[in-house]
């Protein structure tokens, strides 16, 4: 293998969302990663989703649909 092209390949330590670490090898620039999120706090492995309408997003794309299925019945007449 060619000297100088590889990346640094060693140990880092990794912190889960709930204080829990573990070891594992990385490129990684660092020797610690600090998780901000992973599956026992992400909702959809947690079962804890929830379909949050912010600024009327889903009125606005109802809005679009009905325009659009509109303008198609103009045409076909």
């Amino acid at each position: 293998m060619k000297k100088g092209i590889h990346p640094n390949y060693h140990t880092v330590e990794i912190l889960m969302t709930d204080g829990t670490t573990f070891l594992t090898r990385s490129c990684y620039k660092k020797d610690k990663l600090v998780l901000e999120i992973d599956s026992k706090s992400h909702p959809f492995f947690t079962g804890k989703q929830m379909l949050v309408d912010t600024a009327g997003r889903v009125e606005r794309f109802n809005k679009r649909l009905e325009k659009s299925q509109q303008m198609k019945e103009a045409k076909k007449k």
